[in-house]
């Protein structure tokens, strides 16, 4: 088919903890191509701890943008990334890492989340072990000269596409302190990290932060710029594609996590039992994720067992 006749399509990443899939999407919303590449698990030096590094994010995102764009369907317009909840790097002025992504599920900054108590909300995601705020202390305790950057995973692949560095969307900065509410880095930030330089500039979900770079365009032969556009989590990924879009809608995902979310107006925040809320235009999408999932069953069924 002749390029000026190839539908135009939007592409999403998800970048889970088993792998990364990628699917285009025309403007009716039919699917135009889909790919998968499985991920290594995450490693585990010792307990609590779990951690990936970073480079096989963006090795498998190659693979999957590769089958994507080899048989030439359609032409990409914009390219969008979601990545799990909570995971964090830090990187250099280039993007360059500068220490392991510490996982969503990476509970080795005790110490550092019992500093955050009497500093941050007593309402606030980031008072748990697991939280982005928490694994940032603790990995500027031992960052080297150089760093510039803390990254989420979706943001740092962002980065890598778009060449544009020190960019989050919204929702994935709640766990590092962000106020969604009052859209801005709230001030007790300042009293309890060493060095705030590091946080990223924030942009709503759903907003362009760049073009696709040109030696990657030249990769994949597009001869089109293709907007790169500020992504979300994997959780909210999953509850827009099962299609809610108006106040008091739920949905359930089922991933390595258990994750419950409904559409509402308003905010709530409930730290002690688990619930947050993330900005999605004039609404919110308010939940919260349970350790009942995928994750725990593999622990003790294999592929076959989960199949029967």
């Amino acid at each position: 088919m002749e390029a000026d006749a190839l539908p135009e399509a939007y592409v999403g990443i998800d970048l889970g903890t088993s792998g990364v899939r990628a699917c285009a999407i025309g403007k009716d919303r039919q699917v135009l191509g889909e790919a998968r590449v499985e991920l290594e698990a995450p490693d585990s030096p010792s307990p609590g701890w779990q951690q990936q590094d970073p480079i096989r994010w963006r090795s498998a995102c190659e693979q999957v943008l590769d089958q994507l764009f080899h048989e030439r369907l359609f032409k990409p317009r914009a390219i969008s990334v979601d990545g799990t909840s909570g995971t964090l790097l830090l990187t250099g002025a280039e993007g360059e890492p500068a220490s392991s992504a510490l996982m969503y599920n990476d509970r080795r900054a005790s110490v550092q989340a019992a500093r955050l108590n009497g500093h941050a909300p007593p309402d606030s995601p980031v008072l748990s072990p697991a939280s982005a705020l928490a694994k940032l202390l603790y990995l500027q305790e031992s960052a080297a000269p150089g760093v510039m950057h803390a990254a989420s995973q979706a943001g740092w692949i962002s980065a890598w596409l778009s060449g544009r560095h020190g960019i989050s969307d919204e929702n994935n900065v709640l766990k590092l302190g962000y106020d969604p509410v009052k859209r801005r880095w709230p001030d007790w930030l300042q009293d309890c990290l060493p060095n705030s330089g590091l946080l990223p500039e924030v942009v709503p979900v759903g907003a362009p932060i760049g073009e696709l770079t040109a030696p990657l365009r030249s990769r994949w032969q597009l001869h089109e710029p293709v907007k790169i556009i500020a992504g979300t989590t994997d959780s909210n990924a999953a509850t827009l594609a099962s299609g809610i879009d108006e106040a008091g809608e739920a949905s359930t995902a089922l991933g390595s996590t258990l994750v419950l979310k409904v559409m509402s107006p308003q905010p709530v925040f409930a730290a002690e039992y688990g619930v947050y809320s993330h900005r999605l235009g004039d609404n919110w999408l308010v939940g919260g994720a349970s350790n009942s999932g995928g994750a725990v069953l593999r622990r003790y069924f294999d592929d076959a067992q989960l199949t029967q």
